[in-house]
């Protein structure tokens, strides 16, 4: 949990969620140890693979027949064939991957490597992890809990809880702190499992509901373990696998006054070491406060940073204005005008052909048809354009002048006169 978010108190409830007076709890070191999806999600991976039972096929599937290939020269496969006759069977290929009733590919084997040591010190850093991610309402919500009512997160009951020991006495108290709306979710999500598990008792699934950590058991276990959904933990035992389920981190947990109280033992801070564990102490993160937007805008930050360059260089987009119209018309207006009226002379063509070929056979088109109506409107159109010009003043005629004829120019002597010899 970030340090800037990080609650100093955490406030008790009873059974009843009624805050207790006076008996507010210091967060402990553990809910702001760095939250790292990464090391959980891997450490998860590898602690899940610890549950798996070997299995393998039989050694002998699939060759449990006697053939024997039949050789080349026969225009057939070389795969094994069954011996004999007298049967669909005879004659079919064997043992192949490829063949019907052969063995698999690769059979497997019961000496896989199955399971996955991991380190202590990142499974110790896991939980924590997964711990501090399960008091940010946040996370616990993008996971899917619904806490939209609780009192606040994290949620400490007082130790009455851990005397509870029947399952009546269970609901109420879930009831009243507003966390039964979440176990509503895991009773609406059962529904049987996709695939080959049905037939592997593993019929149903469900989702999961709130996680339950307590100190001491008191009855508390038997009086859970029916409501669907519900897991119980002891603190001592913290399991990765039920903090953070599928490895996403986030889970709803409900502790117990005394399980709460003893998170500082188990993990101390980042500087005084675990009195449980031995040579651990709380991993530190790199960065005093994570909240980035708080950091870039404080004073310090912002005087030593230039100022931001705020020029955008777009690069333009080259349009075809051929196959783009807007680029066509921001090139050339008056392209839209010629568009308008192709479309326009297309339609006066198209009527007129309808006009002509309804004459030739002689039918009369009804007046609805929009040939008709086109035509009414052009002769109509032509007739006031007509009266338009009647009403008109006409401009006086300017009486044309004859032009003067053109004056005939002189006859040039057809003998030119030579000049007198000296």
């Amino acid at each position: 949990m970030s340090l800037s978010i990080a609650r100093p108190l955490v406030s008790v409830y009873t059974e009843k969620n009624e805050a207790v007076a006076g008996a507010s709890l210091p967060l402990p070191f553990v809910f702001k140890a760095p939250i790292r999806p990464d090391l959980v999600n891997s450490v998860h991976v590898s602690m899940s693979k610890n549950a798996r039972q070997p299995y393998c096929v039989n050694k002998e599937a699939g060759h449990q027949t006697s053939a024997e290939s039949w050789g080349t020269g026969r225009a057939v496969a070389r795969i094994p064939r069954v011996r004999g006759g007298g049967t669909h069977r005879s004659g079919q290929g064997a043992f192949g991957n490829m063949c019907r009733g052969g063995r698999m590919f690769a059979p497997t084997k019961p000496w896989r490597r199955w399971h996955r040591r991991v380190n202590l010190r990142q499974r110790r850093a896991a939980v924590a992890a997964a711990v501090a991610a399960s008091g940010v309402p946040a996370l616990v919500q993008a996971r899917g809990h619904i806490i939209e009512k609780i009192p606040e997160v994290p949620l400490v009951v007082s130790d009455k809880v851990q005397e509870i020991n029947k399952t009546k006495q269970a609901v109420i108290f879930l009831r009243r702190i507003k966390a039964w709306s979440d176990v509503l979710k895991v009773y609406k999500s059962q529904r049987l499992r996709a695939g080959k598990g049905k037939m592997r008792n593993r019929r149903r699934v469900q989702r999961k509901g709130p996680l339950i950590i307590y100190h001491k058991d008191q009855g508390l276990t038997r009086a859970f373990r029916n409501i669907p959904g519900i897991e119980m933990l002891n603190v001592d035992k913290l399991n990765l696998l039920k903090l953070a389920p599928g490895g996403h981190l986030g889970r709803f947990v409900i502790w117990t006054q005394s399980a709460f109280d003893r998170l500082d033992a188990l993990f101390g801070s980042w500087k005084t070491p675990s009195k449980e564990k031995k040579n651990f102490n709380l991993p530190q993160p790199k960065m005093a406060n994570t909240d980035l937007t708080r950091l870039l805008k404080s004073d310090e930050i912002r005087k030593v940073l230039r100022a931001p360059n705020k020029r955008v260089v777009r690069a333009t987009r080259k349009l075809n204005p051929l196959t783009n119209t807007k680029a066509m018309l921001r090139l050339n207006p008056f392209s839209a005008v010629l568009r308008r009226k192709a479309v326009l002379d297309q339609d006066r063509r198209n009527n007129a052909k309808a006009l002509a070929l309804a004459e030739k056979r002689g039918i009369k088109l009804p007046e609805s048809d929009s040939a008709v109506k086109a035509e009414k409107l052009r002769l109509k159109r032509r007739k006031a354009i007509k009266a338009a010009l009647a009403k008109k003043p006409k401009k006086p005629v300017a009486k044309k002048t004859a032009p003067p004829p053109p004056k005939k120019k002189a006859a040039k002597d057809s003998k030119v006169a030579k000049p007198a010899a000296k």
